[in-house]
C-alpha cells in the first residue's frame, strides 16, 4: 500500500483532474448558454445552439458529481467547510446549473408560443452566467481564506455573512471565470455551427480571450500586492493523522507567491493559461479546433495556477489561522484513501472511454437538417 503522504498528493492532484475535466467540458455548455441571446438572431439560429449542447450536458455534468464525492470521501474537513460556509451559493449553484438549466432544455421545444419560448430562453441564460460567476466567486473566496474555526473538539463554526461572499477580489475572480468560459463556449458553437453564427461566435471568444487575458493578469497583480496570503511556519507531519488544529500557520502579503520562487517549474501553470488566451486570439478564425484545444490549455493552466499557489493549503481560514485546511492534515485515512484509488484506476478510464464514444458520435455540424431529422425521432432541443 502507498504511504500517506503520496495518497494525500495523488488525490489531491485527482481532484485538481475532476475540477479540470467539468471545466473543460461543462465549461462550453455554460458558455453557450451565455451567448444564446447574443449570437443567435432567430429562432433558427436559438436551436442550432441548444442543439449543439443539449445532447451532452447531461454527460458533462458527471465531472462535479465525481468531484462533490471525492471531495467528501477524500476530505471530509473540506466538505464540511466548503459546503457548509458557502451554502447559500451552492444552493443557488444547484437551482440554476442542477434545476432550471436542465428544465428550460427539455421545456422549451414543447410549445411553439413565442412567450414560451423567450421565458425558457432566459433560463438557459441564467442558467449558463449563474455557475459561471459563482464558480469564479468560490475560488476568490478560497485565496482570500475563509471565516471559519475549529473549537478543540473539532466542531466546525462559519462567522462569515452571506454579503461577505462578494468582496471586490471575489467578484473578480467571477468575472474571470465568466469571460473564460464564454471563450470556451463561444468556440465549441463555432465548431459545431457554420455561416453567420460561426462569424458572431467567434467574434465573442476571441474578445472574451482578450477580456480574460486582462482579468487574469490584473488579478495576479491584485494577489501580489494586496491580497493576504498563508504559509505554514511550524513542522508537518506528512504521515500523521488528519488534524487541522496541529500546526501554525502565518499571513502576509505575497505569501501566495512563495511556490513559485520555491519551485520555478510552477511558473509553467500561469504561463499556460496566457498562452492558451493568446492562441485563442491568434488562431480562432483560421483553426477553430486547434484554438478550441487552446482554450482548453488556457482552463487548465488557470485551474493550475490556482491550486500551485495555495498548496499546500486547500481552505485557510482568515478567522483562526492554525484551523486552515492542509492537503496533510484533513484527508480521510491511508485505507480509505488507497482503496478509492483503486477505484478511481478503473473507473476514471470508463468514463473518459463512454465520454470519447459520445463525443464521436455527436460529431459534426449542427444544422437545420439536423435538427428536421431529430424532431422527426422526437429528440431535438
Amino acid at each position: 500500500m502507498l504511504d500517506l503522504e503520496t495518497l494525500r498528493i495523488i488525490w489531491w492532484l485527482l481532484i485538481g483532474v475532476l475540477l479540470a475535466g467539468f471545466a473543460l467540458t461543462d465549461g462550453f455548455d455554460f458558455g453557450a448558454a451565455i451567448l444564446l441571446p447574443f449570437i443567435a438572431r432567430n429562432e433558427t439560429e436559438k436551436r442550432i445552439v441548444l442543439n449543439c449542447i443539449g445532447p451532452v450536458w447531461e454527460g458533462n455534468q458527471v465531472w462535479i458529481i465525481l468531484g462533490a464525492g471525492a471531495i467528501l470521501a477524500a476530505w471530509p474537513y473540506v466538505y464540511a467547510v466548503a459546503f457548509s460556509g458557502f451554502y447559500f451559493l451552492i444552493l443557488l449553484l444547484l437551482l440554476t446549473m442542477g434545476i432550471s438549466r436542465p428544465v428550460s432544455f427539455k421545456y422549451r421545444s414543447k410549445l411553439p408560443q413565442l412567450f414560451w419560448r423567450q421565458c425558457w430562453d432566459h433560463m438557459v441564460f441564467i442558467g449558463g452566467i449563474v455557475p459561471a460567476i459563482i464558480f469564479g466567486l468560490l475560488i476568490g473566496n478560497v485565496i482570500l481564506g475563509v471565516p471559519f474555526y475549529f473549537d478543540n473538539s473539532l466542531r466546525f463554526f462559519y462567522t462569515g455573512s452571506f454579503f461577505d461572499l462578494f468582496s471586490p477580489f471575489a467578484c473578480w475572480c467571477g468575472f474571470t471565470s465568466l469571460a473564460m468560459l464564454i471563450m470556451h463556449g463561444g468556440l465549441y458553437i463555432a465548431i459545431k455551427t457554420d455561416s453567420s453564427l460561426r462569424e458572431r461566435a467567434l467574434f465573442w471568444s476571441r474578445s472574451m480571450a482578450l477580456v480574460f487575458i486582462f482579468l487574469f493578469a490584473l488579478g495576479g497583480i491584485w494577489i501580489a500586492y494586496k491580497v493576504h496570503g498563508y504559509w505554514v511556519t511550524s513542522a508537518i507531519n506528512t504521515q500523521d493523522f488528519s488534524n487541522p488544529l496541529h500546526k501554525t500557520v502565518v499571513t502576509g502579503v505575497g505569501a501566495w507567491l512563495t511556490n513559485y520562487q520555491l519551485y520555478p517549474i510552477t511558473l509553467s501553470m500561469p504561463i499556460l493559461g496566457f498562452v492558451g488566451a493568446i492562441l485563442v486570439c491568434i488562431t480562432a478564425y483560421r483553426w477553430s479546433r486547434f484554438a478550441f484545444c487552446c482554450s482548453g490549455l488556457g482552463i487548465i493552466g488557470t485551474i493550475g495556477t490556482v491550486g500551485v499557489s495555495l498548496f499546500p493549503f486547500i481552505i485557510p481560514s482568515s478567522a483562526d489561522l492554525s484551523s486552515s485546511l492542509l492537503v496533510w492534515d484533513t484527508s480521510s485515512s491511508q485505507l480509505t484513501l488507497f482503496l478509492m484509488l483503486i477505484a478511481s484506476i478503473i473507473f476514471i478510464p470508463i468514463i473518459l472511454l463512454y465520454t470519447a464514444w459520445v463525443y464521436r458520435v455527436l460529431a459534426g455540424k449542427v444544422n437545420q437538417a439536423v435538427i428536421n431529422k431529430e424532431e422527426e425521432k422526437h429528440t431535438a432541443y
